[in-house]
């Protein structure tokens, strides 16, 4: 049978079949072949140089296996079978060891039916092109895994002996650990800190098993219980995580790094930063501390000493990459610690920062505080560990190659990618590693002097030339807004004309006051309002004149009304996930009253019929209550007050619409089953998604008031006999209805598909872009006239 066999990667591929041979080289990506055998595999395209092959090797041509760690107390797996579905579907083929996954609740079944083939461990080192690992491979994996390619945790300043043998068995070698930390798509491949995040909330998981006391403070008839104190040192990804953990549980979080950049990080998840009376800056490259002096030891140490006596559970993470973890903690300060107290060690693999830490061990001091050195934090939580790892390597495994060559279906290594280049160890036997640093920028020529000059120089502030641009806008404003009035084809322009102006300037004031923080509840909440194409629906049903205009009426009304219902669900979710369990109660829900009070004294006034103009008012207090709504997302504290208001004003604005049109009782029971149907969809959706799908939700609801807004401006243009009785203000807003709700649902679908990551987050590169898209703009501007 024949087999083969790729070392991937590097200057050769041999293929086995007989006595085949191919050679690849790196310039383009061809293969020449050394014997007629192998033409079967490869073309060559020498003479065809406005067609050449793609770099690289076809996923289809290649085998990735996935082998069961074996390392002590690991029970985590490289690939899941969601991964693995994401890799076969490219074309890779997939080998996945019996029981690999079974510690980590994956199933053999379950990878099976993911694509790939289940077989003995021998199977997966002789057949796999490239093995995905998690732990560094032992002498005998490497062993067999002879030339070929690996890509695992491989600490190569560390594991020497493990690397020169993959050096002399001519291998490959990816190292996980190795990703640039400051190259921002390198966070995707990023596994040390999803590994880390998960191990700084085990950490509290451990520490709360092993204190005696709630971790959150509570008084009860039976007495008070205080909150536990726990300190975090090191502020990294797995220390972010603990402060986080610890805050969510109750506790009063202390944390300390060397680095004071990491200050605002520890605030803003409610924690206080502890500072060292002694002035140095810890931040080294890469993102990891450097070491400090000794005269700075020495004051965090009187420091650290003080706090010992004071916390319930320390939590250190503090590691610097290729050396002993720094001893943060002795044992003088944890004999001054509380009995009953526990000491998480973070760092327990490479020495510990707690000088009581035993790696793997639990141990009890003498004066009864717990001690844990566990090294298989991240292994405590099997299931998400290998989810997110795998999520790491897989997406890294599909980087090499096309995230510069383009083609997406083709394994090659580019050394001009920085996260390829920084995380290959040994290419071919090759030491690869550590990868160059980036040339120093080149001399600045004595232009660029002369204009540094220039830019350093004092600048003379021209006070005149604010006033005079300002003075400039207004007379365009005012100028344009007169010229508007000027051509102005009837009152029904104008008054459009003031609602519109109006409606911008607030808009603008109100968002501009919205924090940063609310950007996402901001969005949620203006898409909710925005639901109030409803309306719109509502009076097509009311004035229909045959059943195409009734569905589309139908059609607008239920999905604005999924959009309101579901789009304020949401909106409350990202709002709970500021929430802290310390927070006081909130009663917003007697807001309700006033509401229904203004809701019951426009019925009565609506169905008295003595009052002509309360349909209007109702319509300006359902406006200012939406607009509220917006305004109240300018800080937290009236965040849910916004959002409350803005219910209140969808609220009455549909039944002031109701009240307006009187519709018959036929039409509007027909319109609250409608609207019940969607409420119930929105209702089902919202309470259903899971807090990282927020944003892609609120994508997928604003693309159904797209269709909403579209669906009323078709059906109010077919609704009337003779369209040439439209004036043009109706047949422009029409126009205007249809254009923008159509791109606002395509708009919306897209965002909704790269959010969600079903669709590529990159821009289309299609080269007829622009002229598809001027074409496509001439023709909307061609139906308008």
């Amino acid at each position: 049978m024949t087999m083969t066999r790729l070392a991937l990667g590097g200057a050769s591929h041999v293929v086995r079949g007989g006595s085949s041979l191919l050679h690849r080289a790196h310039t383009g990506g061809r293969y020449a072949p050394a014997s007629s055998s192998a033409s079967f595999y490869l073309r060559s395209f020498a003479d065809d140089a406005k067609d050449p092959p793609p770099k690289g090797i076809p996923y289809s041509k290649l085998t990735v296996g996935v082998p069961k760690e074996t390392f002590p107390l690991e029970k985590r797996v490289a690939a899941t079978p969601d991964s693995v579905a994401k890799l076969v579907k490219p074309g890779f083929n997939v080998l996945v060891e019996e029981g690999a996954g079974a510690s980590s609740y994956f199933h053999d079944a379950d990878y099976e039916a993911a694509g790939a083939k289940v077989v003995p461990a021998d199977d997966v080192w002789k057949n796999s092109d490239i093995v995905m690992k998690l732990r560094p491979p032992t002498e005998e994996q490497v062993a067999s895994l002879e030339d070929r390619t690996i890509i695992s945790f491989l600490y190569p300043g560390q594991e020497k002996d493990l690397v020169k043998q993959l050096q002399d068995q001519k291998a490959t070698a990816f190292a996980m650990d190795c990703i640039p930390r400051t190259l921002s798509r390198g966070q995707t491949y990023d596994a040390l800190s999803s590994q880390a995040n998960i191990s700084g909330y085990r950490a509290v998981i451990e520490a709360s098993n092993e204190f005696g006391r709630f971790f959150a403070g509570q008084m009860t008839a039976a007495g008070k219980v205080p909150p536990a104190k726990v300190l975090v040192l090191g502020t990294g990804v797995a220390g972010l995580a603990a402060i986080q953990t610890a805050k969510n549980m109750g506790a009063i979080v202390r944390a300390f790094d060397v680095r004071p950049v990491t200050k605002e990080q520890v605030e803003a998840m409610g924690g206080h930063f502890l500072e060292v009376d002694f002035q140095e800056d810890g931040s080294g490259a890469g993102g990891y501390a450097k070491e400090m002096s000794k005269e700075w030891h020495a004051a965090a140490a009187a420091m650290l000493a003080k706090q010992c006596e004071e916390v319930d559970v320390i939590i250190t993470t503090a590691l610097i990459p290729g050396r002993p973890a720094p001893i943060m903690i002795t044992k003088a300060m944890v004999d001054k610690m509380k009995s009953g107290s526990v000491t998480v060690d973070l760092a327990a693999v490479a020495g510990g920062n707690v000088e009581t830490t035993v790696a793997d061990e639990k141990i009890v001091t003498p004066n009864g505080v717990t001690c844990l050195g566990y090294t298989d934090l991240p292994s405590r939580l099997p299931t998400t560990s290998s989810t997110l790892y795998s999520n790491n390597i897989s997406k890294f495994l599909l980087s090499i190659g096309p995230q510069t060559t383009k083609v997406t279906d083709h394994y090659y290594i580019d050394h001009e990618d920085e996260a390829v280049r920084g995380m290959l160890v040994v290419e071919n036997g090759k030491m690869m590693w550590p990868a160059p640093l980036p040339p120093p920028p080149p001399a600045p020529t004595q232009a660029e002097l002369d204009a540094k000059a220039a830019a350093e120089a004092p600048e003379v502030i021209d006070y005149r030339a604010p006033y005079v641009q300002g003075a400039k806008n207004a007379t365009y404003a005012a100028t344009s807004i007169l010229g508007l009035g000027m051509v102005a084809p009837d009152p029904a322009f104008s008054s459009l004309l003031t609602t519109f102006a109006l409606s911008n300037i607030i808009g603008v004031q109100v968002v501009l006051g919205v924090t940063h923080a609310l950007h996402s509840p901001l969005m949620a909440v203006t898409n909710a309002i925005s639901g109030t194409t409803a309306l719109g629906g509502m009076h097509l049903l009311a004035n229909s004149t045959g059943p195409a205009v009734t569905t589309l009426g139908a059609l607008a009304t239920t999905l604005s009304t999924v959009n309101i219902v579901g789009g304020f669900i949401v909106t409350t979710k990202m709002l709970d996930m500021f929430k802290r369990p310390d927070d006081p109660p909130e009663y917003y829900h007697l807001y309700g009253i006033p509401a229904a009070g203004a809701l019951s004294m426009y019925g009565i006034g609506a169905a008295s019929g003595k009052f002509p103009e309360i349909d209007a008012a109702a319509a300006t207090l359902a406006g200012l209550l939406c607009i509220g709504g917006i305004g109240g997302l300018s800080s937290q504290s009236t965040a849910r007050l916004g959002a409350v208001s803005g219910q209140a004003g969808v609220g009455l604005a549909v039944v002031s619409t109701l009240g307006h049109l009187h519709p018959s009782i036929g039409t509007t029971a027909a319109i609250g089953g409608m609207m019940a149907a969607g409420g119930a969809a929105g209702h089902y959706i919202g309470h259903r998604v899971e807090p990282t799908s927020l944003p892609q939700t609120v994508a997928a609801f604003h693309s159904l008031v797209g269709v909403a807004a579209s669906a009323a401006a078709v059906g109010d243009y077919i609704n009337h006999d003779n369209v040439a009785q439209l004036d043009k203000v109706h047949l422009s807003t029409i126009y205007l209805a249809s254009i923008i709700g159509s791109v606002t649902a395509t708009g919306s679908l897209v965002a909704f598909g790269k959010l969600d990551g079903r669709l590529s987050s990159a821009p289309m590169q299609h080269p007829a872009r622009d002229r598809i898209n001027i074409g496509l703009g001439a023709a909307t501007l061609g139906a308008g006239a």
